[in-house]
């Protein structure tokens, strides 16, 4: 152990009982050398979440609010709490795998100018998920508007957001780290501020990298540190909602950074966007008898979308949903 230094490790939690159990098993085996004091934030679960960690985890801080509250908000509840010289965002549905608070927390001991790092994240299926982005511009939506970098996914001019050009293995800064596991300096929090809680979920992770990179702290993946990220599942339960939750924080996003004629444009890209995607997945329907049922969701996906973006609300409902925020 390396007693002179501590780390808060924060985990939000909503409805996510047996990820949570795992999430909190993982950080006992051995991923440390250093002190960690661990902070659970139940969003008002009904499944017995906050039940599982009093009874099973007793030296684990439990927070619990009324209701979902979201994952920004939760997450500065706890960070206000917490004592740690770093703090570690970490998803519930995440496994952290041995040593990777160590290596995170040892790069950053090393360099002073890294206010956040994050650890090559793994799925379910082993393989590497894309944990790291570029910040979004009018030239890389529009990329992705015509699938530019799924064509063309080495090619750098094209993949300026996705990175795909890049096998995300290799220790390097970028613009954004996903915000399932974050490890962050909290002299670099105090500067910076806060996770923006106007972001209820999706958004605030480019929204906080993009203001740390604002005031000087350098953000970088490191690859030797790993998770797995079992994620999706309650996406899976409500997928056009959250699908509209997405569009939603990516244009606060875009409202809160960028000028009026650029979030005009990206309104223009992002209809262009569903509009193609919406054809190009009615067109895939009539010759994929097999998925037809799967194209059909997405083109419904993809007209909810537009629908939002014209009328600020989608088909189904008038108001936010109560999301699991994991």
């Amino acid at each position: 152990m390396k007693p002179n230094l501590s780390v808060s490790v924060i985990i939000v939690n909503w409805n996510a009982r047996d990820f949570l159990r795992d999430c909190l098993r993982s950080l006992a085996d051995r991923v440390s050398e250093y002190p960690l004091e661990i902070i659970v934030v139940d969003n008002g679960s009904i499944d017995g979440s906050a039940e599982c960690v009093e009874r099973e985890f007793p030296r684990v801080q439990l927070i619990r609010n009324q209701s979902n509250l979201g994952f920004a908000r939760a997450n500065n509840i706890a960070i206000r709490q917490s004592n740690g010289r770093y703090v570690c965002l970490i998803n519930s549905d995440v496994k952290v795998l041995k040593d990777c608070i160590t290596h995170l927390v040892d790069y950053c001991e090393q360099h002073h100018d890294v206010g956040m790092v994050g650890p090559c994240v793994f799925g379910a299926d082993g393989r590497r998920q894309r944990s790291c982005r570029g910040f979004p511009t009018l030239w890389n939506t529009f990329c992705r508007s015509l699938a530019l970098d799924t064509i063309f996914p080495k090619r750098k001019v094209f993949t300026g957001y996705s990175l795909s050009h890049w096998s995300q293995d290799t220790l390097r800064a970028v613009d954004i780290l996903s915000g399932c596991f974050w490890l962050v300096r909290r002299e670099a929090i105090a500067q910076v501020g806060l996770l923006d809680e106007s972001f209820f979920m999706y958004g605030e992770d480019m929204d906080w990298c993009k203001r740390f990179w604002g005031t000087g702290w350098k953000l970088v993946f490191v690859p030797t540190a790993q998770a797995v990220h079992y994620g999706g599942a309650s996406a899976a339960n409500a997928p056009i909602r959250f699908f509209i939750e997405m569009q939603r924080a990516d244009l606060q996003y875009w409202k809160k950074h960028h000028s009026r004629p650029a979030v005009a444009c990206y309104f223009l890209i992002s209809c262009l966007h569903l509009t193609l995607r919406a054809v190009g997945y009615t067109i895939a329907a009539w010759f994929a008898r097999e998925t037809r049922q799967a194209y059909r969701h997405k083109i419904s996906r993809s007209v909810a979308g537009l629908h939002w973006m014209f009328s600020g609300r989608s088909p189904s409902q008038t108001k936010s949903p109560d999301i699991r925020v994991a």
